[in-house]
């Protein structure tokens, strides 16, 4: 039977590399000096096989040698030691990789790069295949995304008011943390959405009850990213007092209500004048 060495899609056909598959973000915004995380999944021809058996490599696109990320340190590119690392099972076919912190340089396009090894001497066969149709670009944030706050609805005192603040990010293996100038922590909802394709959005619910004086005062929400970069927004708050209409919705009810009764009245008078 013909062995097939599928290294990269030079020596490869479709025909016979099409088992070869992955699912890898193309782009991702990454904040600098943050994290990164860059999902990846894989399936190779060979079924199932545990971690042990299997080798994954991330490198640049344009160099196969140029590795960012392997499971021997000795071969990663001096820029990326100690910065790389697979938070996935490669038995379970995740390939997901986290890059901390994040460097201006970290641009890519990077590739996934997976190797069937022998269990004897963990050296590679002649199964191994990089995802070169398949890699993530970086684009860099140099400034940490602002919250947003919302909705923003009137307050009235006395009456429990909600409002929330929400941030997106792809490192959901450190959350940025979501802080307000107002309220205890039992007073918080914090919720972590999956957005899919890499991208995250975590929320925090403050939920009071508006106080006499509150009316304008500036209310804040903080959002932390990992090693430190905060960002922040902040509104005004309008509160009313729902007794402050009474002034007006009393004289005209009780306009409408004389009204009313002189007007019948003066109908019940004329009839009875004729």
């Amino acid at each position: 039977m013909m062995q097939l060495s599928c290294d990269g899609c030079y020596v490869c056909s479709l025909v016979f590399c099409e088992e070869w598959k992955a699912k890898v973000v193309n782009n991702l915004e990454a904040l600098v000096d943050s994290c990164v995380v860059v999902p990846c999944s894989f399936s190779h021809p060979r079924g199932t096989l545990p971690t042990s058996r299997l080798r994954g490599i991330w490198h640049h696109k344009s160099n196969k040698n140029q590795i960012i990320y392997h499971s021997d340190d000795s071969k990663i590119k001096d820029s990326f030691k100690e910065r790389t690392k697979l938070l996935g099972a490669l038995g379970q076919s995740n390939c997901t990789l986290e890059i901390m912190p994040v460097k201006d340089h970290d641009n890519g396009p990077f590739c996934f790069r997976i190797e069937l090894v022998k269990t004897d001497n963990n050296d590679p066969t002649t199964d191994m295949f990089s995802f070169v149709e398949d890699c993530v670009e970086i684009p860099m944030l140099h400034e940490p995304p602002k919250p947003k706050m919302g909705p923003l609805k009137t307050a009235i005192i006395g009456k429990p008011y909600t409002v929330m603040c929400s941030v997106h990010h792809t490192c959901p293996s450190h959350m940025p943390v979501l802080t307000w100038n107002k309220g205890a922590k039992e007073d918080v909802i914090h919720i972590h959405k999956d957005l899919h394709n890499g991208k995250w959005e975590m929320a925090s619910v403050l939920m009071f009850i508006p106080q006499e004086g509150d009316d304008d005062t500036e209310l804040t929400c903080t959002a932390v990213f990992h090693e430190g970069l905060s960002s922040l927004t902040s509104l005004k708050l309008n509160v009313k007092n729902v007794q402050n209409y009474n002034h007006i919705i009393i004289p005209i009810a009780v306009t409408l209500a004389t009204a009313l009764l002189f007007g019948g009245l003066f109908v019940f008078m004329m009839k009875k004048y004729k």
